[in-house]
């Protein structure tokens, strides 16, 4: 492409300014034309019906509509879709991958601050800050300065459930501190995980020896309850679950009930259900600490999804394919 392709952006408007700000958008339009006052969250109406037509390149996100083949067929110059946000199952449908339309992801980007969320959770779970705010809070007792045993992060077994774009960057964020990191995927080899800087374990054995677990599966048919009753079963007294992922991969009525003993803790910012219920137990428990759903890209992290964006339009003008692809090969198996 060697003049600016016209683009249309497909989202929730309210998200526009906040994934595009002005600096990032000033970046864009240097690489398409596109008109940031036309936002498609309805692809049936007027004005975006007329706009399709001319449309080479969709800019989506959040709450984009399904590009099903009505659509498509209103967007015959259509060539790319460039989405500003992480997985693209929720409107890509396989006419898409028909007529070979090039699609693009931010999930790498996305990927930072979860993975910075679990690194800042697995250091304060492996020092026991969580539990001791807990103790604290409730006892309102100074425990005094002697030394506390069992806690501390030197040598501490961490066990990455899943080497998605999360898991594998927690586990390179993990490489400078003296933990012991192991890994579980199905999909990667000994080779792989030797290059990944981790040993590769079953399920099981990584469940069995890890103090922490953190998991970063895709939510598929095939992974719900990965980490049921028998699993939690597996994992050490006074171990630590960290799910970032998809509630779902978590068994939490068997989880609730670990916690609740005492014998485990959770870290959770995904639950199943989401929201959880006003009465559910993980609310209250000391061993659970639950955030709303904010290791993703959230506040001025959002600008970075948007600057991948306007990355990947700059290489479509200059004739480049896109820097992160989405394989619709592995979609299946991925978040």
């Amino acid at each position: 492409m060697s003049e600016r392709p016209r683009a249309l952006f497909a989202m929730t408007a309210g998200n526009l300014p906040l994934v595009f700000p002005p600096e990032v958008l000033a970046r864009l339009r240097e690489a398409v034309d596109v008109d940031p006052e036309l936002i498609a969250e309805d692809f049936t109406e007027a004005r975006v019906r007329e706009a399709l037509a001319r449309t080479e390149i969709l800019l989506t996100g959040w709450g984009c509509p399904r590009l099903d083949a009505a659509v498509l067929d209103a967007a015959p110059r259509l060539r790319a879709v460039l989405h500003s946000a992480g997985s693209v199952k929720g409107f890509i449908t396989p006419e898409v991958w028909r007529r070979s339309i090039v699609v693009s992801s931010a999930a790498d980007a996305n990927a930072v601050p979860v993975a910075e969320y679990t690194l800042a959770m697995i250091l304060l779970a492996g020092k026991d800050v969580l539990a001791a705010r807990e103790r604290l809070r409730a006892e309102r007792v100074h425990p005094g300065w002697g030394v506390v045993p069992g806690i501390g992060n030197h040598g501490r077994r961490v066990g990455v459930i899943g080497a998605s774009r999360i898991g594998r960057r927690v586990i390179a964020l993990l490489a400078p501190f003296d933990l012991r990191v192991s890994l579980t995927d199905p999909y990667v080899t000994e080779r792989r995980a030797a290059e990944l800087g981790v040993p590769l374990l079953p399920l099981d054995d990584l469940l069995r020896t890890s103090d922490i677990v953190t998991v970063h599966a895709p939510d598929t048919p095939s992974t719900r309850h990965l980490v049921g009753r028998r699993e939690l079963a597996l994992m050490p007294d006074g171990a630590t679950l960290i799910n970032t992922a998809r509630g779902a991969l978590v068994d939490h009525d068997a989880l609730v009930e670990e916690v609740r003993t005492g014998r485990l803790n959770a870290v959770l910012d995904v639950t199943d259900p989401e929201p959880l219920p006003a009465d559910s137990p993980l609310y209250d428990l000391p061993g659970a600490f639950v955030t709303p759903h904010l290791a993703g890209s959230q506040g001025n992290e959002l600008s970075r999804l948007g600057a991948t964006v306007a990355e990947e339009a700059a290489r479509l003008l200059a004739g480049e394919g896109p820097a992160h692809p989405v394989d619709p090969a592995v979609l299946e198996r991925e978040a």
